[in-house]
Order: C-alpha cells, then structure tokens, then sequence
C-alpha cells in the first residue's frame, strides 16, 4: 500500500491540530468580563465591571448591554443563566450582593447581601436550576461558603463548623467564576496566593500548582467525572510563563500530575468539553486539549478571562477584557 508523503503528513497534521480557532465577536461595550454562562447554542450571558450585564439570544451575534441600576460600581465577577429571561448574578466585594432577574434583565431583585468588610466573593456554580453553591475569600481564618436549593432566591451560608480553615496568605481568586463546581450534588474548590490547594468540601489536599505568592495559584477547576479534574492557574503577573500552570488528577484528587505539554502560560480558566476534549485560556491566548489534558496546543493568540461550553448544547463561548467576546469555531 502506497504511504502518505511527508509533506503531505506534515500538512494533514497541521490541519488537525490546528482545526479548531477562535472567532472574535464585536460586542459594543468596553466592559471587563469574568462571568459567562451559555445556557444554550443561542443563549449566552456575560457579566463584568461597572454593574454590567449582558444577554445574547442568538448565538452571540447580537447583545443587550445593561447597566443594573443602583450598581453601576459593582463587579458582577460571576453570572448564571438559566434562561434568555432567568439569570443570577455575583457582585464580588462589600457590600457583597447576588442579584436574579426574571424578565431578561429588565429588572433585578436582591437575593443576597453581605457588608461584613471582609466580605468578597469569588465564584458560584449549579447544578441544576435549584441547587447551587457560592464561595468567597476567608471571613476570620474560614472560607465562606453559602449554598442555595431555591434556584438563587435565597442563600444559607455554611454552618463554620463545617468551613475549612484557610491558612496564611491563602484565597480565592475571582477570575473566572470556576474556582468552584458543583458534581453529584458534592462541592469541589481550590485556592491560590500564598498557598494553594484543592478541596472536596471541607477536606484539603495540597496542589503542586505555582504558589507563594499573592498573585499565584490556581484560578480554575474543571471536572469530567468523578476521577478526572484539572487544574489550571500560575501567576497572573507573569501571563507567558509555563511553569506549574496546569495539573491533572485520575483518582479524584488524591495525586495530581503535569501534562507532557502544558498550557502555553497562565490560564484562569479550563473547561472540560467532552469525550477527551477540553479548553483553557487566559491572558495570552486559548489552549485546546484532545487527550484528557496531556498535552494542550495553542490555538489562538487572543486573551480571554473565562471560557464556557453550552449546557444544552456544544457551542463554546469566551469573554475578556475590553468587551471581548469569543465564539470555538471547529
């Protein structure tokens, strides 16, 4: 049987790997944006700076932008969309606030509110449209978790005895709004600065991930199943560096290891797409992996925050500073 030439391997291969890219779409606003929520192929929420908030029902292609009125200074840093009228959102810092609107966005009510000082919150993550989890950064040496079963209408914080302990110089990072997910009904977090590590519930496991300082550590979890995770983070100042940026686990986070070949910098985000695909991205570009995280290949040079797949559905968005906003294409 007659082989393929190389240079018609080499060419083959270059379009596999590089088949998936990422189109940029124009989205009319200069927000900074952290929270994103795909709903569906057509529904699509994002959430940013200065009380932003956005909603497309059509695939990205056309946006509503609204400001929420009385919270023009806030940072919504995370968003939950269940619906194209249904949505709730995370105000970060004190007094901290989560909001839901059930009329797309025309009006908000609030469901939340914290004015402790310490108070900052970080992510959120559903299960379903009832069940859902939010963590912030530690209030008096605890890590704040409050937990909602009536679909974001009210929030009950964690009792302290069940609260982890955070040690010096250890937090949460609000960059992405995926420091926390929601599994089997079973909660599952990291933390990064000064010390970072994985958590499911209340019980810890060290990370090898960069750390040490305030700025490192792990920013984002993405789980496939009830073995696989990753990890993915480093250090926000230093967006091109590779080194100790991503980790996975096969055992549930019992041992983590390094891929053969790693995201090409600091990632604040990674999300698990299916079969053995997944995503990440961060400052410097989007970085997609076909063998369960071994080895990752760049696929594009733009800088995004957050990146998420479809829940009904398989289309992949990304959301970014000034107002960026991203569609996979494959």
């Amino acid at each position: 049987m007659t082989g393929i030439r190389p240079t018609l391997f080499l060419l083959l291969l270059s379009v596999s790997v590089h088949s998936q890219t990422v189109k940029i779409l124009n989205t009319g606003t200069l927000s900074s944006f952290r929270g994103l929520s795909v709903v569906s192929d057509r529904i699509i929420w994002a959430s940013g700076n200065k009380g932003t908030v956005g909603r497309s029902i059509d695939g990205g292609q056309n946006w509503k932008w609204m400001v929420v009125k009385g919270f023009e200074k806030n940072d919504f840093r995370d968003i939950e969309g269940f619906s194209a009228t249904t949505a709730i959102v995370m105000g970060i810092s004190s007094p901290a606030y989560i909001l839901k609107t059930t009329d797309g966005g025309d009006s908000w009510k609030i469901c939340y509110e914290n004015k402790d000082t310490s108070m900052f919150l970080d992510a959120m993550d559903f299960s379903n449209r009832s069940n859902g989890v939010v963590i912030g950064d530690p209030i008096r040496h605890k890590i704040f978790i409050a937990q909602t079963f009536d679909g974001g209408d009210s929030w009950r914080p964690v009792s302290k005895k069940y609260l982890p302990d955070a040690e010096t110089g250890e937090a949460c990072f609000a960059s992405s709004g995926t420091n926390i997910r929601l599994h089997n009904h079973n909660y599952y977090f990291i933390t990064g600065g000064l010390r970072s590590r994985y958590f499911a519930g209340s019980k810890p496991r060290d990370l090898p991930i960069l750390q040490g300082r305030e700025s490192t550590g792990a920013n984002s979890i993405a789980i496939k199943n009830k073995r696989v995770f990753i990890v993915t983070g480093g250090d926000f100042n230093t967006p091109d560096s590779q080194r100790l940026v991503c980790f996975i686990t096969k055992n549930g986070g019992k041992t983590w290891q390094a891929p053969n070949n790693g995201p090409f910098g600091y990632r604040s985000c990674v999300e698990f797409l299916e079969g053995n695909n997944w995503i990440s991205c961060g400052l410097n570009g989007v970085d997609y992996s076909k063998d369960d995280g071994r080895t990752w290949e760049k696929i594009s040079g733009e800088g995004f925050n957050v990146c998420r797949k479809a829940k009904l559905g398989k289309s992949v968005f990304f959301a970014g500073p000034q107002g960026r906003v991203g569609i996979l294409t494959r």
